[in-house]
């Protein structure tokens, strides 16, 4: 009885091993950007079918974790980088901290949406994009029309009403003054900025607070992107999201694994979830734009054709230029950014 308890074990583990499974419980440390509430609903997700797999999340607006992340680089702490921007995945990558990683479904995954590596450096999730948070209460009782366009952020009727997330401390206000300098050319897309500046009123190190802002009452109007918009106006806030009709700045939120010397099993197997056809239908109930087709609908409130919704992006170009940018912005316009 003893040499079959032992044979059955035996073979138990050799058959987890050539499964490529994760053998005993394990715990991963997993970087990321993703908004609070996004978090739950997709771990809810991955606890059902991986419950051996312990995930700590660090979680944080795009350019603190970017910047937590870079400045591990001797001794990085992160098993993994969950929904974290492309263009900073991009610098990660150029200081040799990821690991080349193809995971299951890669082939699904839309071409302008991942690493072109082979295998991939990183791989995205989903896009998000500039949207403008209008609270439809304030802009009817201070008698302000709603502005449709950048351009229309220009009018001096909007002087002081406007808030807007710091490029150097979130994602989304590096995509939308990314888009706004691709978009004009620098000399203009600069000059586009400085007048701008005279209408701001403080700029958030986050890219969801002038959305929360805007939705509280604080102020009418504020440069967000669209999921925070939609999802406030779902929870009864007098919230209207505009898209601006030259085109949304957006980048990818994508996925990486990181290069470390001993790299855990779960850490892929958690990579291989996040591009699996259960959490992309949950990243497809909000965003309409998915590294993987869903056939889901296109969630309320956004364009009815998302994609041409995008501006041009060069993703290779922001992110080389993402130091060069950021020094200039926080030399200009650093005076109204809120404490830290």
């Amino acid at each position: 009885m003893k040499l079959l308890s032992r044979a059955l074990l035996l073979a138990v583990v050799l058959a987890a091993v050539a499964l490529g499974g994760v053998a005993r419980a394990e715990e991963i440390l997993v970087y990321t950007a993703l908004e609070d509430d996004e978090i739950p609903r997709y771990l809810e997700v991955f606890k059902k079918v991986h419950p051996e797999i312990t995930v700590k999340i660090v979680r944080d607006s795009t350019g603190i974790i970017t910047a937590k992340f870079l400045a591990e680089k001797d001794n990085p702490q992160a098993d993994v980088v969950w929904g974290t921007a492309a263009t900073s995945l991009m610098l990660a990558d150029q200081a040799g901290m990821l690991e080349p990683y193809a995971p299951k479904g890669l082939d699904k995954v839309r071409g302008f949406m991942r690493d072109a590596k082979n295998p991939p450096h990183w791989v995205g999730i989903k896009a998000w994009m500039t949207g403008f948070c209008v609270n439809t209460k304030e802009i009817e009782e201070l008698k302000l029309p709603t502005p449709a366009s950048f351009e229309d952020l220009l009018k001096p009727e909007y002087k002081g009403q406007i808030s807007m997330p710091n490029p150097a401390s979130s994602g989304t206000g590096f995509l939308t003054v990314s888009a706004i300098l691709q978009l004009k050319g620098e000399k203009a897309g600069w000059e586009y900025l400085d007048k701008l500046h005279q209408n701001i009123a403080s700029y958030t190190h986050s890219g969801s607070k002038p959305c929360k802002m805007a939705g509280a009452g604080e102020l009418p109007i504020g440069i967000s992107f669209g999921y925070r918009g939609i999802m406030q106006k779902q929870k009864g806030e007098p919230v209207q999201t505009v898209f601006p009709k030259e085109g949304s700045g957006w980048d990818v939120e994508a996925n990486a694994l990181v290069k470390k010397a001993s790299i855990k099993p779960a850490a892929k197997v958690f990579l291989d979830w996040a591009v699996g056809p259960e959490v992309m239908a949950e990243y497809a109930k909000v965003y309409p734009i998915t590294s993987v087709a869903t056939g889901a609908p296109i969630p309320e409130g956004y364009p009815a054709k998302p994609e041409a919704q995008l501006v041009k992006n060069d993703f290779d170009w922001a992110a080389k230029n993402r130091a060069r940018i950021l020094e200039e912005w926080s030399r200009r316009y650093d005076a109204k950014s809120e404490p830290k």
